[in-house]
């Protein structure tokens, strides 16, 4: 697992949310996805995933006399470790919110920027609910909305199915209140 640090790069975010879920991918590819980055950075940000153990190399070839390297994400070291997501400071919290938000604009942005994008038969949603919930209802919830997603990662890529970016966001209203030190 590795640091939020490491993730709160904002070309490095948008790197992983490319690869998520998706074939393996070469720089070059990577570079059309995301034409907006400078070869030199995804050169760089890619090498320090890798290093980190995040992404590893899945296929190498020799291209114009250099070696081209294929790239798919380790999702088990693709994770913030508990401990150092508890460490994180509100500062940390706000920027990993901040690089975040902005990944998201830019995928819409990405999606909107296409010809034929028309969100309505695409099925785009965006909205907010409040809802009224103990914690241990609030928990289950949440299991019950990672249970939906995490069982439809990994379907098969055929003529019919269109990969889709799912982001959730939970805010409190206000923070709850926590226990008395003692209290049980």
């Amino acid at each position: 697992m590795a640091t939020a640090d490491l993730f709160l790069h904002p070309v490095r975010m948008r790197i992983l949310q490319a690869l998520f879920d998706a074939d393996p991918l070469t720089t070059a590819q990577l570079r059309d996805r995301l034409p907006d980055i400078p070869a030199a950075t995804m050169y760089r940000q890619i090498a320090v995933l890798a290093d980190a153990g995040v992404l590893e190399v899945v296929d190498e070839k020799r291209v114009r006399g250099t070696v081209e390297r294929s790239y798919r994400v380790r999702d088990e070291h693709a994770v913030i470790d508990p401990a150092a997501r508890s460490a994180m400071t509100r500062e940390d919290h706000q920027r990993a919110f901040t690089t975040f938000s902005a990944s998201l604009m830019g995928d819409f942005h990405r999606y909107l920027a296409h010809e034929d994008a028309d969100p309505t038969y695409d099925g785009v949603a965006y909205r907010q609910a409040a809802v009224w919930l103990t914690r241990e209802e609030f928990a289950a919830m949440v299991e019950e909305i990672e249970h939906a997603v995490v069982s439809r990662i990994g379907g098969t890529r055929d003529g019919d199915r269109i990969r889709h970016v799912v982001s959730l966001v939970v805010v409190p209203d206000n923070p709850a209140p926590k226990p008395a030190p003692g209290a049980s």
